[in-house]
């Protein structure tokens, strides 16, 4: 193995996994940490993958949608991961099913699923899910890994990754299963485990770069934005976040920089940077700089991010939380490799 790969396949792992929808490998972190080898991993965006490559030392597959890429999947494998796009269905009949999936990207999960029959299937979703076509999304989803694939499947749970060491107020769907034939009749989600993390946790310790502060015309340009919604009773808006407090959930694209500034007066060089209109703002307003994203979903500060800051946010506002994956992982591996199911087949 590599040297400078930072994350290398445990030695003697405990179970086998993949990792579809890898992005940049948060469920691979968490899943190593507790022991696992990847096996298999997809991801279909170029920059993803470089720097799952640069952290993981391999390369993801890329369309999960194809079936060159589904035949590279090994036969044998404990635990299947996702996190999958949300989708609309076209539901025909009232329960929706396997059939009414095609097209999504669920369905190849399924699809996956079907052909592989893992022990246990952990995916992860936006909040959103939940209601998403009145709740039929969701409904098609539990019908068709209950009853068309024969898995135990708990009822999903919203976690939230600020209950699991990192300042950030980040709701995620969880859906866990089991294959009926392992005799698992009961999951336990986990019980928050940290919840005292505040932003002062994950600020750089040096000084960042003024390419980070907003410019006097931005700053101006989002205030009178803020303002504007204000008037007619809507609460969107850039915000500051106190370093005392938790994070608003970073996302890949709109404002999700702007309503995560945080004060940061240590800058003394206010020459810019990059272009901008106006001036370096003197209030020590500043976006979070990739790194300090990076923290805020549990990624450990020897994860390399190779890529430009666009494409960073981007990877990060896209990824899982991994402590709020490793204590869910913990225990659907737990259940699976507990002794009593040693001796059944895979």
């Amino acid at each position: 193995m590599n040297d400078n790969i930072p994350f290398p396949t445990p030695p003697n792992p405990r179970f086998k996994f993949i990792d579809l929808f890898a992005g940049i490998g948060g469920f691979r972190m968490a899943m190593q940490e507790l022991g696992g080898e990847c096996v298999f991993s997809s991801e279909w965006d170029k920059y993803a993958q470089k720097t799952y490559e640069a952290n993981y030392g391999e390369r993801p597959h890329g369309d999960i949608t194809l079936d060159e890429t589904k035949n590279a999947i090994p036969e044998n494998f404990d635990v299947l991961c996702a996190g999958f796009p949300c989708q609309a269905f076209s539901i025909a009949g009232k329960r929706g099913g396997f059939e009414d999936t095609r097209g999504t990207l669920f369905f190849d999960v399924a699809q996956i699923i079907k052909e592989r029959r893992p022990k246990a299937i952990f995916l992860e979703n936006v909040k959103g899910l939940f209601n998403h076509k009145g709740g039929k999304t969701l409904a098609t989803i539990l019908n068709v890994l209950r009853n068309e694939l024969n898995y135990y499947v708990p009822n999903p749970e919203i976690v939230n990754a600020k209950n699991f060491g990192v300042p950030q107020n980040r709701e995620r769907v969880f859906i866990v299963g089991f294959r009926r034939d392992l005799g698992i009749e009961e999951f336990q989600y986990p019980t928050p485990t940290n919840t005292n993390a505040v932003i002062e946790d994950i600020l750089e310790e040096n000084i960042v770069s003024s390419k980070y502060y907003l410019s006097t015309v931005y700053l101006e340009t989002l205030r009178q934005h803020k303002a504007r919604h204000a008037s007619k009773g809507n609460g969107f808006g850039y915000q500051v976040i106190d370093h005392d407090k938790t994070a608003n959930a970073i996302v890949c694209g709109g404002m999700g920089r702007e309503r995560n500034l945080i004060h940061d007066d240590r800058l003394t060089d206010f020459t810019p940077v990059t272009k901008i209109k106006g001036e370096v703002n003197r209030e020590g307003i500043r976006k979070m700089t990739p790194r300090e994203w990076a923290r805020l979903q549990g990624f450990p500060d020897n994860y390399k991010i190779i890529v430009s800051d666009v494409q960073a946010y981007k990877q990060f506002g896209n990824s899982v939380a991994v402590p709020a994956i490793k204590a869910t992982a913990e225990k659907i591996v737990n259940q699976i490799t507990a002794p009593v199911w040693d001796s059944i087949s895979a």
